[in-house]
This record gives C-alpha cells, structure tokens and sequence, in this order.
C-alpha cells in the first residue's frame, strides 16, 4: 500500500452521524476482490440520481448536484470531514478501498466504528479522532473558506490548519509504523520472513514425523 508521511489536501465536509459502510460502498457493487474498481461507486446512492449500472462510468451517469461530493469546490479532496460513528454497520474492507481509490487519505472524525477504524490503517488511509469541539470549528471553517485545506502530519501527529492553529491526534505506534511505511499485514509479516523461515526448518528437524519422505 501507498506510504503516509505528510499529506496537504482539500477538505470535503460530510456533516452526518452514523454513515455507515453501505452508504460508502452500497452491496451491489462487492463484486470483487481485487481492491480497485469501487471508487466509481463510492456514495454512490447519494452522488448519483440514477441507479448504479457496471457498464457505466461517473461521466455518463445523472449526478446529485446537491451531494456535497459533486460541489465544484471539493474537487481532487483528499480529506473528509465527516460525523460521528463514521463507518459503521458490516465489516465490509471495500468501503476503505472506495475512499482510498476516490483519492480520499485521511478522515477526519469525533469517533469511527471499530472494524472500520481497524481496516483504514491495513489500507493506506489514516482515521483521525478529535474532540467534539475541534470538528464543529473545521465544519464552520471548510464551509465558510473555499479551497480550505490542511496539511496533516503522521510522524508529527498534529494537523495544521490554515490560521497557523495546530490540532494533535493519537495514534497507535504500531499503525503509525505501518502507515509510514506502506506496510500492510502481508508485508508486515515478511519483514519477519528469514525468523519464520528459521522456526520451519528448526520445527521440521525437531518434529521429523511431520514430514514424511
């Protein structure tokens, strides 16, 4: 997966409570496995005013010109500004593939559903939790500035806002290492490879019976 370090990008505000992963990736479109495909689809029920169709791209659809993603003005956003309990609902990874594919890198929240939470770090997209207050203040400020954007800093962990303000945030040593660099649970793993091939050759000396000719 991609590596976060800094990241300067657009602010898109989605100012709901609860949006869960069928509204950022709705079921009919979990076609694949393959981790690409679903950006097209992501929201699709509130971008779009026509029904979702596979053979059809975002160009050749009806668009909601009243959905906060085809404002003209949160074009190329890589950060979303969103309400509490983003993500809940199923366990479904593709909603983070959606929001990674779309261009969306970091999310911004008073609080995420666990497993969601969970699988943003495994795939490249860094969930960010602030206070209650913090969040109302960046809704006021994106709303009232076009093109406000943030620089937001992993190895730093704060965010940096237009105004000079800087807001911190927590994050977990192990995901924060794992995002920097680009590192999801497979490569992980293989960063242990020569210890745990090691462990099979010591176990297959020691428990021959295992390993018959």
């Amino acid at each position: 997966m991609k590596p976060f370090t800094t990241l300067v990008g657009t602010v898109v505000p989605l100012n709901l409570a609860n949006v869960d992963t069928d509204q950022i990736i709705p079921k009919q479109f979990l076609k694949s496995i393959r981790r690409t495909g679903f950006g097209d689809n992501l929201f699709d029920a509130w971008r779009f005013l026509d029904e979702g169709d596979f053979h059809k791209t975002p160009n050749e659809r009806e668009l909601n010109h009243e959905f906060v993603l085809n404002h003209a003005r949160y074009n190329g956003a890589a950060i979303l500004l969103a309400g509490e309990n983003f993500g809940c609902g199923s366990s479904r990874e593709h909603a983070v593939w959606a929001l990674e594919e779309y261009g969306i890198r970091c999310v911004i929240a008073p609080s995420f559903a666990d497993i969601f939470f969970n699988n943003c770090f495994k795939n490249g997209v860094l969930p960010i939790v602030l206070d209650n207050v913090s969040i109302r203040k960046l809704f006021e400020e994106v709303e009232q500035r076009e093109g406000y954007s943030l620089t937001v800093d992993l190895p730093a962990q704060q965010i940096l806002k237009p105004d000079g303000v800087t807001l911190a945030f927590d994050i977990g040593a192990h995901a924060k290492h794992a995002l920097i660099n680009g590192l999801d649970d497979i490569t992980l793993t293989l960063e242990d490879a020569a210890a745990i091939r090691a462990f099979e050759a010591a176990h297959r000396a020691n428990h021959p019976w295992y390993f018959p000719q």
